[in-house]
């Protein structure tokens, strides 16, 4: 069965260049192919598990198409004109698997692909998994493919998530700053970025472009904690761990050493002041401010109802 015959979302499908949209059954892929759909783009969804991909009009449904098979995701991107990658999750092998991913597409015909990468990816970066995408982004421009690399710092959910029932939000950050960024406006910034524009030259005005998305402001986790405190009404605060106390207090999860050093990381990026650049990407290309952490904790009231009654 091709993608194309099981077109779970529509009965017709709207005409055009095709955008496949990968993570699509995840927070920032279902956004992208929410918004790409009302614009009456023609969108192909895919993920490694079809029946969790959203029914969305004007979408069809490839069959699975995990990053790491190669020919699955051929097939799934057969016909396709534009790939937007989200990066994969974590795992020792992601680097491997989004390389695969762009082979495959390479080999299907995509003409462009839209990375999701992350602020300040490099090769020597603090935060580890930010070595995997400069890895990915490096892999993509040697593949001849037209491209643009969207780099999103923290996301503000991650915020109270990341914010114990005790009340305390720690971590190995000191006293850096980070301009994390809400889901939407990444979504929104994608979706400019994906929309075709009517002609030639302005279709290609993304090209080789490097988009950083950050939120209108750089905070401390101890300014974080304070308007985590003003949104659940209870005193929340920050510690900041040293490197051995952030490794400690993460023990208990049993994740795998690479994982931890990830999320230890990720902090220190914040204290080694890799977090802290504040970009206009946002409105630039939708035209309107990105939204502040206070703005986000209203407008999200679930993302921080753990914190609402104390341990």
């Amino acid at each position: 069965m091709t993608p194309s015959d099981d077109t779970h979302g529509s009965e017709e499908l709207t005409s055009g260049p095709l955008t496949a949209v990968t993570g699509a059954s995840g927070a920032l892929g279902a956004r992208v192919a929410k918004r790409l759909t009302r614009a009456g783009v023609p969108v192909r969804l895919l993920g490694r598990d079809p029946s969790r991909l959203p029914r969305l009009p004007g979408a069809d449904t490839a069959p699975a198409a995990p990053y790491g098979d190669g020919e699955a995701m051929r097939r799934a991107l057969a016909g396709a004109h534009t790939l937007f990658l989200v990066s994969a999750h974590e795992s020792p092998d992601r680097v491997r698997e989004h390389m695969t991913a762009v082979d495959a597409a390479v080999a299907a015909g995509v003409e462009r692909i839209v990375y999701v990468s992350f602020l300040g990816a490099a090769p020597d970066a603090t935060f580890t998994f930010a070595r995997d995408h400069w890895d990915t982004e490096a892999h993509i421009r040697v593949s001849g493919v037209r491209h643009t690399f969207l780099r999103d710092s923290w996301y503000l959910s991650g915020l109270p998530a990341m914010t114990g029932t005790d009340g305390v939000l720690r971590g190995p950050a000191g006293d850096g700053r980070v301009a994390a960024v809400a889901h939407e406006d990444i979504a929104d910034a994608a979706t400019a970025v994906l929309l075709p524009a009517g002609d030639p030259a302005a279709d290609a005005a993304h090209d080789g472009e490097t988009y950083d998305l950050t939120g209108p402001e750089a905070f401390t986790l101890a300014e974080a904690a304070e308007e985590l405190s003003r949104a659940t009404g209870r005193t929340i605060t920050y510690v900041p761990e040293t490197r051995e106390e952030a490794y400690a207090s993460r023990s208990r999860y049993g994740a795998q050493d690479w994982e931890v050093a990830g999320w230890v990381t990720s902090y220190e990026a914040i204290a080694a002041g890799e977090m802290a650049a504040v970009s206009d990407a946002v409105p630039r290309l939708t035209g309107r401010p990105a939204k502040d952490l206070a703005t986000y904790l209203r407008e999200h009231p679930n993302s921080y109802r753990h914190l609402l009654t104390e341990d």
